[in-house]
């Protein structure tokens, strides 16, 4: 991690769980990091606790809604004018919907794809225009799910899944995509996607409903704390090592 120290790394959806572990643990590794979300208090509040550890980075919190176009145009271009070039993305933001596919809301389908496919893609778009102009060999990763891989079988509650996994599925494979035009260009850019098995977040049971929340509450999960290790150790990896997908289940995991 030492070549990332002291260089910019954007992380959304940085306010709470996976996105504020993964924040906090680049601050302790020294990066200075970039954290996107709406709620600014959370993220001013993550970035005092930090200064008070003496972490050697720093969290900056910057309020941005990434369903708004101009607000992540804004958010980069306040982060290159104040912080430096964009050397990491993390696209952490995701959002999961209690709908279905038979009788279900078209507003709430497009809130999935808004914040889990068209954010991700304005953000890498983004943070690689800043990356080529500066000439940097960055990394962006991209925070999928198992649900990116096989279609979890949730017994008498499949439909609360919706367009969940089809979202998740458009992450691996914008991930392979965007690795094959990166090598057209002859990038050295690295592009990596973290899938992890069940990981229960406060936000993860709000967002999923109370059914499902059941369902999986006594099941075996990961810890935010599990996947910021994992995006340290892609991280880690040397110049000519890339690691394109990584999945990460908990420990007997049944999905």
């Amino acid at each position: 991690m030492e070549k990332w120290q002291g260089k910019v790394a954007v992380v959304t959806g940085a306010s709470a769980g996976i996105g504020a572990a993964i924040a906090k643990a680049l601050v302790q590794k020294g990066v200075l990091v970039a954290g996107l979300a709406r709620r600014i208090d959370r993220l001013e509040e993550l970035s005092r606790n930090l200064s008070m550890e003496e972490a050697p980075g720093k969290l900056y919190g910057i309020k941005c809604d990434i369903t708004k176009e101009e607000d992540i145009i804004k958010s980069f271009k306040w982060i290159t004018d104040n912080m430096g070039p964009v050397h990491i993305l993390i696209n952490n933001a995701g959002l999961i919907r209690p709908t279905n596919l038979t009788e279900g809301s078209t507003e709430e389908w497009r809130k999935v794809f808004n914040v889990n496919v068209i954010a991700l893609c304005i953000c890498t778009r983004e943070a690689l225009k800043i990356m080529k102009k500066n000439k940097i060999d960055g990394h962006i990763i991209h925070i999928n799910n198992i649900g990116g891989h096989v279609i979890p079988c949730i017994p008498k509650q499949e439909s609360l899944m919706n367009v969940y996994p089809a979202s998740k599925f458009a992450v691996t494979a914008l991930t392979e995509s965007l690795r094959l035009e990166l090598k057209t260009i002859k990038s050295k850019t690295k592009v990596t996607s973290i899938s992890p098995g069940m990981v229960l977040t406060s936000e993860f049971q709000k967002n999923l409903g109370s059914a499902a929340s059941l369902y999986f509450k006594d099941g075996p999960s990961l810890t935010p704390s599990d996947v910021a290790e994992a995006v340290v150790y892609v991280l880690s990896t040397g110049p000519n090592v890339q690691v394109q997908d990584l999945i990460i289940r908990p420990l007997d995991d049944s999905f």
